[in-house]
């Protein structure tokens, strides 16, 4: 296991006028000591795994979830097959009697097969948990239930704010800010082993001579160990490792994001700058570099204050009816491209 020797705060008995005015501000992840020691699914998963999940069950309403199992020779690290070419796991989608049954058969199993129910909607299939298990810190933000054994949660990034509550089991966090992208050897942004972009390198066993500016992304890092009823505020774009550390965990997490909704994703302005931009001749990409500084970062200030605010077209204040006419003029432009 790497040593990773900066912890991440700790924060006791947070609330909102905390939380939104001295924690969010910071941008750097916090442990919330005691978040949600008051669940009852906390006392639940207090008295073992076989009280969770009859807790558990008294919420299902039949609908399959998606199980994912991995050889034991995974060691819990769900990811890419060496060749890339593929994940080293496979899905299920079966009912959640199924793979609890399954997972605490495996409890006490001294080298088990890897098992884990990941971020499954609450409200799509244990509708009634989110009714005696709030967290009122948020307004509203939809729960997702994570529930595994000794499975390990490679170093991604999640484009959202984020508080994870451990309900039952303990996991270990760990944290690298969003300036250490490059040290931490993103793989393809667009075939993820489940959804969000993962580190290349292990965490747990790293290859220091394949990906040696890993050293100075850990120089970087934090940690926390979480028991159940803890949480964990995880601010956008971080990078985070999740390590459970029992044979049955069971995690609920929050996410959000503040922008407008119309604004949508950067991504699609990532994707459309590797189509533009990244191949253009050096000289033509460092104006194009110039121009993102000048009218999207705002380095300088705002850009047009040379101009009347009703004069200035396409970069003026952002509405959503601005956004729908300049998607409507990206479609026509990209459709209008030869090849």
């Amino acid at each position: 296991m790497t040593s990773v020797s900066a912890k991440t705060p700790e924060w006791r008995n947070v609330d909102r006028d905390v939380f939104y005015n001295e924690i969010v501000p910071a941008n750097r992840p916090a442990v919330l000591k005691g978040l949600v020691a008051n669940w009852p699914a906390v006392r639940a998963g207090a008295q073992s795994p076989q009280a969770m999940n009859q807790y558990l069950q008294g919420f299902d309403i039949n609908r399959p979830f998606v199980t994912l199992i991995g050889d034991p020779a995974i060691k819990g690290r769900f990811f890419y097959r060496d060749d890339l070419k593929g994940v080293n796991f496979e899905r299920r989608r079966e009912a959640f009697a199924v793979s609890m049954d399954r997972l605490l058969g495996l409890v006490d199993a001294p080298n088990p097969p890897s098992v884990f129910i990941q971020s499954a909607a609450i409200r799509d299939h244990l509708p009634a948990f989110e009714a005696q298990n709030r967290l009122d810190l948020l307004d509203d933000v939809a729960q997702r239930i994570w529930i595994g054994n000794s499975v390990v949660v490679q170093t991604h990034f999640d484009p959202f704010d984020n508080i994870a509550c451990v309900v039952a089991g303990q996991r270990r966090f760990t944290f690298f800010p969003p300036e250490q992208f490059a040290n931490l050897y993103a793989g393809p942004l667009d075939a993820t082993p489940s959804g969000a972009p993962v580190s290349m390198v292990s965490l747990l066993e790293p290859d220091f001579e394949r990906f040696p500016r890993f050293a100075q992304a850990l120089e970087a890092a934090e940690s926390a160990e979480l028991e159940a009823g803890d949480g964990v505020y995880i601010p956008y774009f971080w990078w985070h490792h999740v390590q459970s550390l029992s044979r049955f965990n069971v995690l609920i997490n929050y996410w959000w994001n503040d922008a407008k909704a119309f604004l949508g994703s950067p991504f699609d302005c990532l994707l459309h700058a590797v189509l533009s931009l990244r191949e253009l001749p050096p000289r033509q990409r460092d104006v194009w570099r110039m121009m993102f500084e000048h009218y999207i970062f705002q380095g300088g200030g705002e850009p047009l204050a040379h101009l009347p605010v009703e004069q200035r077209g396409m970069m003026g204040p952002l509405t959503p009816e601005r956004a729908q006419s300049i998607r409507a003029d990206l479609a026509r432009l990209l459709g209008s491209r030869p090849g």
